[in-house]
């Protein structure tokens, strides 16, 4: 499944996802400018999944409509590279790499076997959009929604760390 969505400028507010075909496959909801909580709901509306940072936590969960713990997406030291492991829980876990410059992302099952793809497809200025190709059967791609949001606010994190 290929579905693409997008950050806002100042993360917050309902973006949309759109498949392949430029279809309405659901949204993203970026609860507020203060946090970096976020909903993903499916193409009828319905709540798929949930991401944000644990208290007083530099990892990302993810839960399910009912709350229930999907997994949790940690950064981990690479050189020249980057590199983050997105542990689903009963599932295995999954490390997400990309070289250090590259907007391109594979996620790699224990096998080291590509199970989805995604990379940055927004411009320099903008705020972040991305494209996910998903071959997985154990990963929902709503779920991956949640995940990649979850790089990229660790990303933002960082960065505001640095400055």
């Amino acid at each position: 499944m290929q579905l693409y969505f997008r950050d806002n400028f100042f993360n917050s507010g309902v973006t949309e996802i759109v498949d392949a075909s430029e279809k309405d496959a659901g949204y993203l909801d970026l609860k507020s400018a203060f946090g970096s909580s976020l909903d993903v709901y499916g193409p009828g509306g319905e709540l798929a999944c949930s991401g944000k940072f644990g208290f007083f936590s530099s990892r990302w969960n993810v839960t399910d409509a009912e709350g229930r713990e999907l997994g949790q997406l940690r950064w981990r030291m690479a050189f020249f590279s980057k590199k983050y492991t997105y542990e689903a829980y009963g599932r295995g876990e999954y490390d997400i790499v990309s070289p250090a410059f590259s907007q391109e992302y594979d996620v790699l099952d224990s096998g080291e076997r590509s199970v989805a793809r995604f990379e940055r497809v927004s411009g320099w200025f903008s705020s972040g959009a991305f494209r996910l190709d998903n071959f997985s059967e154990e990963l929902d791609s709503y779920e991956l929604v949640a995940v990649i949001m979850g790089v990229h606010a660790l990303q933002k994190a960082a960065s505001t760390a640095a400055t």
